[in-house]
Order: C-alpha cells, then structure tokens, then sequence
C-alpha cells in the first residue's frame, strides 16, 4: 500500500510540474505584495486539490456516460502526458516569465486552473477513478498529498530560483520532462497492448 501510494503521488507531482511551474508563479505574481503571496498559492493550490479530487469522484461516471473504453483512455492519457513531458523537455522559446505578467490578483484562472489542475493532472485521476478497483481512499490520499508538496514548492518558488538559477531550473523541469516521457510511452503501451490483445 504504502508503495502503491508513493508511486502515485511521484506521478502526480510530475503531472503537476511545480518546478516547470515556478517561473509561472514568480511572474504572476510579482505585483503582489510579499506578505500576501504565500495566501494566493494556499488558496490556489486547494482550489486545485478540491477540483482533482471532484474528478476522482466523478470521473467513472463520466466515462460511462461518454461510453469510453479503458484502452481509449489509456492511449489518450498516454498521449497528453507525452505531450506536457515534450513541454517540459523542450521547452517554447516563449516559456519565459514576462509572458504571464499580469497587475490583478488571480482567482482560480489561472493558477488553479489551469495551471496546477491541468489537462494532464485531470487526464490522471480521470485514469485513476477508472482503475482505483476499490482504491479512491489511496487516490485521495495521493492527490492531498501531492498538492501539499505542490504548494510547499510553489511557495518556495522564490528560494529555489536564487539557489539555481534560471539554468539549474531548466535542468530540474528537463529531468522531470524525461521521467514523465518513459511513464506516458509505458501508458501507450499498456493501451495498445489492451486494444490488440496483446500479450
């Protein structure tokens, strides 16, 4: 159990990128008076931790209502988690901070959506819902679990890019981009392999 939680919560972090994240939440920011930063990312993050968990609940639901297959949702989650890692890898020439400048203070848009609960973040619990196989306790475990660490490294944000620069985050979201790409191409092998019936 306690490996099955660990290893849920290390896919979650990844999913969440709150490194990838931190140039993100410097800039947004950084109009913001010093003291009441560290209360947006606490109100963000769990805005973001109450919507994962909703999908966890309904995200069955949701599939059986959209009639999708278990192998469909494994390749499309394998396709979005590919997609974000080769973002996190390779990342666009506008990747920069002065791209999300904004004077306002942010309410749930978007640092809680869609920022920490993305696309991928809500593609994985999507995922999780279906195959919890009586497990949704440990999900939701997982998923509290990981946005705490997701927000204690959030509101860190500042002390990690005077400890590593610009340089030495790029590295750290580059690292994580490449865990991230070998677990979404195991996810599109998994899918296949249940499409075809292979063995």
């Amino acid at each position: 159990m306690s490996g099955e939680l660990f290893s849920s919560v290390f896919l979650l972090l990844l999913v969440l990128d709150p490194l990838g994240n931190m140039p993100f939440v410097l800039s947004l920011l950084r109009h913001m008076p010093e003291e009441r930063r560290p209360r947006i990312i606490l109100r963000e993050c769990a805005i973001a931790t109450f919507v994962l968990i909703g999908f966890l609940f309904v995200g069955d639901w949701l599939l059986f209502a959209m009639q999708l297959s278990d192998p469909a949702l494994e390749i499309a989650g394998g396709l979005i988690l590919f997609l974000i890692a080769l973002r996190m890898t390779f990342p666009p020439p506008s990747h920069g901070m002065s791209e999300h400048e904004t004077p306002n203070e942010p309410f749930i848009v978007p640092l809680a959506v869609p920022m920490i609960a993305g696309p991928s973040a809500l593609a994985t619990v999507l995922l999780a819902s279906r195959h919890s196989n009586g497990q949704t306790v440990l999900w939701v475990g997982a998923v509290i679990l990981a946005c705490l660490v997701n927000a204690l490294l959030l509101l860190a944000s500042g002390w990690f890019a005077r400890l590593f620069g610009k340089a030495g985050m790029e590295a750290l979201e580059r690292l994580m981009g490449l865990i991230l790409t070998a677990i979404a191409v195991q996810m599109l092998i998994k899918g296949i392999r249940i499409a075809f019936n292979i063995g």
